[in-house]
């Protein structure tokens, strides 16, 4: 089977496995509401934090402040009882309302749509910068979370040691039209079917052409 025709299989089987799974809390944000400041704020949140916590404590913020401006009036403790029990809620609110002091001081209140200026915000790294121009303003962007780095070694699609040269690699195989659908399906997939330990690979409908590299038994 050719390259492209691999990943064809490969998002065809993820997406018939998670067909009944919500799929991730921050991306489910984005294409609700298509506001790049709420995504940003939302993948903040999101940081070693589990999509249950994650969806109601954004939900939560947004009905107070949903703009920089408004962010900062409501201040770092409001926000961090807003967002609570997020793990490191203090330390969250306070990004968060720093974040959205330097988005109007440097950018006129608005998200930029660019790489670089995303990842000089702090606490910004290229997972979070990449989600929020692939779900805050629809830019083909690959988001590699421990999901999106862990599967598609799993399988056999890549061989890389690190989620930096997981993206590097997918930026060359992954066809560009699945740039901003991978993260929206693995995190799901791998939360619900290929879970890090014992994954259910009787369910799963890529059995039959995954590589199946991990340690230890499968369900």
């Amino acid at each position: 089977m050719k390259d492209a025709g691999r990943w064809d299989w490969f998002m065809d089987g993820v997406r018939a496995a998670i067909a009944d799974v919500p799929g991730p809390a921050v991306s489910m944000n984005g294409a609700i509401t298509s506001s790049p400041f709420k995504v940003l704020v939302a993948t903040l949140i999101s940081l070693r934090t589990r999509d249950q916590v994650t969806g109601p404590a954004s939900e939560r913020l947004f009905a107070l402040a949903d703009s920089p401006e408004a962010m900062i009036a409501l201040g770092a403790p409001a926000v961090s009882a807003a967002i609570f029990p997020a793990n490191f809620h203090p330390t969250k609110a306070e990004r968060i309302v720093e974040v959205s002091r330097l988005l109007i001081e440097r950018h006129a209140g608005q998200v930029p749509a660019d790489r670089d200026a995303l990842l000089a915000l702090p606490g910004v790294g290229p997972k979070t910068a990449n989600l929020v121009l692939a779900e805050g303003f629809g830019i083909d962007a690959i988001c590699v979370d421990t999901h999106v780095h862990r599967i598609p070694n799993r399988v056999g699609l890549i061989d890389t040691r690190d989620p930096v040269q997981t993206e590097e690699v997918l930026r060359s195989r992954l066809p560009l039209k699945y740039w901003k659908e991978i993260n929206r399906i693995l995190v799901p997939f791998g939360q619900s079917v290929c879970t890090p330990v014992s994954p259910k690979c009787s369910i799963c409908p890529l059995i039959e052409g995954c590589a199946r590299r991990f340690k230890g038994p499968s369900r």
